[in-house]
């Protein structure tokens, strides 16, 4: 590394740097970025298309008194580094180290802990309004990119910030990409908008000339800029945000840093919403990045000469992704929905075979509910793949589009449970419980691969309505030799005569199955209840449990409204008169590797085996 970046230890250091000094600077944050990213994993193309642009924002701002929010907050290494964490940037992702996201806890230049799309207009203009509130002085910017633009969040937070009279800042980083390319008409317009920079120079050799006519220019002027009229179309060409509110200003070269500070040190002056249109390229500085920003948005660990990451053999996405195809290929009525995740949820081969069948809505999940909600009204089989943690933005869409229509849609909740060093804003732990609520819902949890491919057929055919089939990242774990999976709605594994029952589902059998071995060599025999059908439960489930002693129900999702808790009720209605122990999560989970939280949390094969010979070791 550098000594420009080792001098650099909080945002007032930065100005103590020449101009000619910054392309140094750039160079050696992008180095850190892609050693620190090649051993961590992380989001790599982002971030290396943002470094100008945020060594821009720190020189003419002033943070922490200025307000920077970053949208979804993938890419705010750069800023970390500037904000007094160099020291601190290898821990990134790791226990106990720095969140690969701003984070409230971490730092005061950090004002919101973000993970999803789209709320940083919105958030600004809280931030904002509490400054004018308070007295307090200094600027907020939000920076939003023009993937994040395809979610309506954006529209709504732009519509009430266009009504302001005062000065607030919003960016758009427009780096043609979400993590798959942007689809949809945003897309489009951004492109005419990059494609005739024209426009607006045309805009201020107008303004300019108006000006400069005397008595009659600069009224004259002003009262066009606030018209509506069809004249002020043609002279002006106004985009969507001056419509919105917005004083537009760009688009401007994203990695031209004295151009951009120019254009930040005039805007900060301007007694209106500002949005200023930067153009950036995802993964400037590395070869591999810029040719494939795709491949190396969100990366394990990797090889630097090579570009080589470190892949699983298979995953639980790339099994769904190929079962959809073979169930499409038998049945034209089923579709395929994914909101800006074709890669991550395995739907890449699906999109090709079957691209008319195949829907790319942005990211936009509320919308891709209720769009998934219409295709069923109109006969077709729509499935909808999505992340867990995303999935908690459609949820009245859920219980109003699709549940009270009686219509059916299978949802593949992709990264169900502990995802690991992305943290708690990405944590696939609340899906079970919020699911389970919605009237006439089916919820499937396979454990392996085998029980993925039979939960979708099960899914789409077996039951009425809403659907969900919710599986974890990754690849699938251990699997006893002699487990052989059943298509029925709980099966039995282990000493079906023990008077210790362990119950669980998912990926955390896998552990279950470990810890019945841990117990035995203890001389404790015990037997496991696997949901495969965790909702509704199945009454021969709660029948089997009814004749064990000690029942043990270990859950990789939140506690409170979870599975757990609802088969407990469920016991309790039943007159069990044995003893009942739940372990599942309680609050929020912070970033680490999968297995680190899972022995965190209890849910280990060592720790279920250790409460087990606590609580029955009398």
């Amino acid at each position: 590394m550098g000594s420009l970046l080792n001098s650099v230890r909080s945002p007032k250091d930065l100005q103590q740097l020449t101009p000619e000094q910054l392309p140094q600077l750039c160079a050696e944050i992008r180095e850190k970025i892609i050693q620190t990213v090649s051993t961590n994993g992380g989001h790599l193309a982002s971030n290396l298309g943002v470094v100008e642009l945020t060594v821009a924002l720190h020189r003419v701002f002033h943070s922490p008194e200025d307000k920077i929010v970053w949208d979804v907050g993938h890419q705010a290494y750069t800023h970390k580094m500037l904000t007094g964490r160099l020291d601190r940037i290898g821990t990134i992702r790791t226990r106990g180290g720095l969140s690969g996201f701003p984070n409230r806890q971490e730092s005061p230049h950090d004002p919101l802990t973000s993970g999803h799309s789209s709320t940083s207009i919105s958030a600004a203009l809280g931030i904002f309004k509490a400054k004018e509130l308070k007295g307090d002085a200094g600027h907020v910017v939000a920076v939003i990119g023009d993937g994040a633009l395809t979610g309506g969040l954006a529209y709504e937070g732009m519509n009430n910030a266009g009504r302001l009279h005062k000065n607030f800042i919003v960016i758009l980083n427009d780096n043609k990409m979400s993590i798959s390319r942007n689809v949809g008409s945003m897309a489009r317009y951004l492109a005419r908008i990059r494609t005739k920079p024209s426009y607006f120079r045309i805009k201020g050799n107008i303004e300019n000339t108006l000006d400069h006519i005397p008595g009659v220019g600069r009224p004259f002027r002003h009262a066009l800029t606030k018209s509506k009229s069809i004249l002020k179309q043609l002279l002006y060409n106004s985009t969507i945000f001056e419509d919105m509110g917005f004083y537009y200003y760009g688009p401007f070269d994203g990695h031209d840093t004295e151009k951009l500070m120019e254009v930040f040190q005039n805007v900060k002056s301007i007694p209106h919403p500002v949005l200023i249109h930067v153009l950036t390229r995802k993964g400037k500085g590395y070869s591999y990045a810029e040719e494939n920003p795709k491949a190396f948005h969100g990366v394990s660990c990797f090889n630097v000469e090579t570009g080589k990451a470190v892949t699983a053999a298979g995953s639980f996405s790339s099994v769904f992704g190929s079962k959809l195809c073979s169930l499409a290929s038998e049945d034209e009525r089923i579709c395929a929905i994914t909101a800006a995740m074709q890669e991550g949820t395995g739907l890449s081969v699906f999109s090709q075979k079957y691209p008319e069948r195949f829907f790319d809505t942005g990211i936009a999940e509320e919308h891709a509910v209720t769009f998934a909600g219409g295709l069923a009204c109109g006969g077709m089989l729509p499935v909808f793949a999505v992340y867990s943690s995303f999935l908690q933005r459609g949820y009245d869409q859920l219980i109003h589009d699709v549940s009270l229509q009686r219509t059916k849609i299978v949802l593949a909740v992709d990264r169900a449970g502990i995802v690991g060093e992305d943290g708690e804003t990405h944590q696939g732990i609340f899906d079970a419980a919020f699911l389970k609520t919605i009237p006439g819902i089916t919820i499937y949890s396979p454990s392996y691969y085998d029980e993925l491919q039979s939960s979708m057929r099960q899914a789409l055919y077996d039951c009425d309505g809403l659907a969900a089939v919710r599986y974890p990242r990754g690849e699938q774990l251990f699997r006893p030799f002699d487990f052989h999976g059943s298509r029925k709605a709980y099966c039995l594994y282990g000493n079906e005569s023990a008077d210790i029952a362990l119950i669980t589902y998912g990926r955390l059998f896998s552990n279950a199955c470990q810890a019945l071995s841990l117990l035995k060599e203890r001389g404790i025999e015990a037997r496991i209840i696997k949901l495969n059908r965790i909702f509704p439960i199945d009454r021969e489930a709660i029948r089997e449990a009814l004749k064990a002693k000690a029942v043990f129900f270990f859950e990789e999702g939140i506690a409170q409204g979870g599975i757990g808790e609802h088969f407990s009720f469920l016991l309790n209605q039943a007159a069990y008169q044995g003893r009942f122990y739940l372990r599942a999560i309680n609050g929020f989970v912070p970033h680490e590797t999968m297995m680190q939280a899972l022995e965190q949390l209890g849910l280990s094969a060592g720790e279920m085996a250790e409460l087990i010979v606590s609580e029955c070791s009398d």
